[in-house]
């Protein structure tokens, strides 16, 4: 079998002061145990302290386990493969990078890991040929892979490594071959030109919603069916209660400007029909692209909602609060969900 573990930088570790995307294993008495998914999974430790610049009420509200972000190096020790971090220390903009180039890493990872395991080679090797040349000559193999899916040629034929033999004579010799064999070079190009297609981008708005005429959850239901008819098979519009009466809608396009486009228009439409009863729409964040982090960050602010709403007793009891029409609305149901 081959050996398909492998890093996905030339280094074995990361500098320090860099930012690193790190997943949590598990959470000691002293702090948190974490692997750093860019250098195989190698072992790190983020103390309490570094966790955050606040005062620490909670740390099950800032550490879970599972959970992926980034984190500044901040000690390496390569004799023993300690490695402290911290999360405190991460800036917005450092933390945007480091999303931006795990997410590039991780592609040219997973489609470096497919060929060697089609082929039957190992990992490292495929990366020390082609892999890290590509990151050292274009920054990123990322942006290698993009050029390779208009002209393999170009960038693939001009890798060669060595390659020591011993000749008849008995002395060894050093040839310089092509780094991608033939069957390495139709794999390899087969696999970037299915997986490196455009990805769609995630657009969202935040708006408050009010009606408190008679019949409010109707009208606010209305509301939010015309907001979703304003989306198209290319931008499909949906819209989710967050937490009353915070709304969100969203679309996923390949087209950012139309993505913003068809939101607003959303937004003009669900506006329209709310004020016809009454009610009123504020928009409190304008539609725009979301990051991936942005958009788990957003999720995980939902699920730490629905939790909260779930702990508090008699919330399915409530009948008044089923009446005020802020719940959760069912758009699939043409009549008022009493549940």
């Amino acid at each position: 079998m081959p050996n398909l573990e492998c890093r996905m930088y030339e280094p074995r570790f990361p500098e320090v002061d860099a930012a690193v995307m790190i997943q949590v294993k598990h959470i000691a008495d002293m702090g948190a145990y974490v692997s750093l998914l860019e250098y195989n999974n190698i072992e790190g430790m983020i103390l309490f302290s570094e966790l955050s610049r606040r005062r620490i009420r909670s740390i099950s509200s800032l550490i879970k386990v599972g959970r992926q972000e980034p984190a500044i190096v901040l000690r390496v020790d390569r004799d023993k493969g300690y490695i402290d971090l911290s999360k405190r220390r991460v800036s917005e903009e450092e933390a945007h990078a480091c999303e931006d180039r795990y997410n590039k890493s991780k592609l040219v990872h997973s489609i470096m890991r497919h060929v060697a395991e089609t082929l039957g080679i190992d990992l490292e090797p495929l990366y020390q040929r082609i892999g890290w040349p590509l990151y050292r000559k274009y920054g990123h193999a990322f942006e290698a892979f993009k050029l390779i899916v208009a002209d393999p040629d170009a960038i693939l034929d001009t890798l060669t490594y060595e390659e020591k033999e011993t000749g008849h004579d008995g002395q060894e010799v050093t040839k310089v071959v092509p780094a991608a064999t033939p069957e390495v070079k139709d794999a390899l190009v087969k696999n970037i030109r299915r997986r490196m297609t455009p990805q769609p981008l995630k657009i969202r708005a935040d708006v408050e919603m009010k009606c408190f005429q008679f019949d409010g959850v109707l009208h606010i239901k209305q509301a939010m069916r015309k907001a979703e008819a304003s989306g198209n098979d290319n931008c499909p519009v949906k819209i989710k209660l967050v937490a009353p009466p915070l709304y969100v809608l969203t679309t996923q396009t390949l087209d950012k400007d139309q993505g913003i486009s068809v939101l607003a228009d959303a937004i003009k439409a669900c506006t329209a029909e709310i004020e016809k009863h009454k009610g009123k729409l504020t928009v409190k964040e304008a539609p725009r692209a979301v990051s991936e982090r942005e958009d788990k960050l957003f999720n995980e602010h939902i699920e730490t909602l629905n939790e909260q709403n779930a702990e508090v007793d008699g919330d399915n009891d409530s009948e008044e609060e089923e009446d005020t029409g802020m719940g959760d609305i069912d758009l699939t149901n043409s009549g008022v969900n009493a549940d």
